[in-house]
């Protein structure tokens, strides 16, 4: 039986909660016993807060063990790994130290502020031998995947186009304080950058305009281009100042030579070309439940976490840091290494 340490007991963290709670349920040999954060005694009395729904909006959280500091809770649970879902600017430091320490670190997404921060956690996974993924759900999620296995095995050809969005209203807190989180760009738009990496492999060259609204938030708007040699057009849109009713929305379209997909977020409609379109079967698991049980499967079996690798989801955090310095440059074009 694995034991999990969860730290970070806002939205993300619930929704980590959420998933040790069902694969518990379903007879996965994992127990989360412990939770940490310096505001435990006054979060779990209150609402989560998210552009997603969580499984309930109090926890009764009475049969765990809880804790407001770090040190505290390693030094009194015997545990396997550690779920960390607190502020990006604490990943990097928090993720080594745990690591240098002998624990598997699952590590919400971006990885960390910094892609140098990124690369010293992906040089410390190596070094100690313990498993490091980064939460990129979309690598996990069922429409995702549906994409990732037409583009991989070419059933309807090459990829021509594909635009990406995600929006959603403004977060509140740490979130748009553009030195602790990176803003839009690197908190809402990474995974549909992080997507177009893992579909594509890495760009030769992005430009990317952005807008800021929020003041001191960084860029709260962005649409980005991804120049590949082959010669097809990929973008992407993130906007997190959609206010009012408009809650969240995520979703795709990518044309081949010999059909489209779309995703509009809820399904996905295939249109091969001169046939009738059809509905694709997925999974109904998330991909915060699905990238979960694929890191435990890692543990347990002594996996390579080859889905989402550090050095790959590293990749990705470069990749934003160059859409931001083309914003900066109102779109210049930023070659890749």
């Amino acid at each position: 039986m694995l034991k999990v340490g969860l730290v970070g007991f806002g939205f993300m963290g619930r929704m980590n909660f959420d998933q040790y709670v069902r694969l518990g349920e379903d007879g996965y040999r994992v127990a989360l016993t412990a939770i940490c954060d310096p505001q435990i005694e006054k979060l779990k009395l209150e609402k989560s807060g998210g552009n997603m729904s969580t499984a309930r909006e109090i926890y009764d959280l009475s049969t765990y063990n809880l804790y407001e500091d770090l040190e505290d809770m390693l030094a009194n649970e015997e545990l396997d790994a550690v779920s960390l879902a607190v502020p990006t600017f604490l990943h990097a430091a928090m993720a080594c130290s745990l690591l240098k320490r002998g624990y598997h670190v699952f590590c919400e997404k971006p990885m960390a502020r910094h892609s140098l921060e990124a690369w010293e956690m992906a040089e410390m996974a190596r070094i100690s031998g313990k498993k490091l993924m980064v939460g990129h759900c979309l690598r996990f999620w069922p429409a995702y995947e549906y994409l990732k296995r037409l583009v991989a095995d070419g059933e309807f050809g090459s990829v021509t186009e594909g635009c990406f969005y995600r929006g959603s209203g403004a977060p509140k807190g740490w979130l748009v304080n553009n030195e602790l989180s990176g803003g839009c760009m690197l908190d809402m738009h990474i995974h549909d950058t992080d997507m177009i990496h893992y579909l594509f492999g890495k760009p030769d060259k992005v430009s990317a305009i952005g807008r800021n609204v929020l003041p001191g938030s960084g860029y709260d708007i962005v649409s980005s281009h991804y120049y590949y040699k082959d010669g097809k057009v990929i973008n992407a849109q993130a906007d997190w100042t959609l206010e009012g009713d408009f809650g969240f929305s995520m979703g795709f379209r990518v044309n081949f030579e010999q059909g489209n997909v779309v995703f509009d977020g809820s399904v996905v409609k295939v249109n091969p070309n001169g046939q009738p379109g059809f509905t694709a079967q997925l999974s109904p698991q998330t991909g915060y439940y699905r990238e979960l049980v694929y890191f435990l499967d890692a543990i347990l079996h002594d996996n390579l976490v080859a889905a989402c690798l550090p050095e790959s989801t590293a990749q990705s955090l470069e990749i934003i840091e160059a859409e931001i310095e083309s914003a900066d440059r109102e779109g210049a074009w930023i070659p890749l290494n």
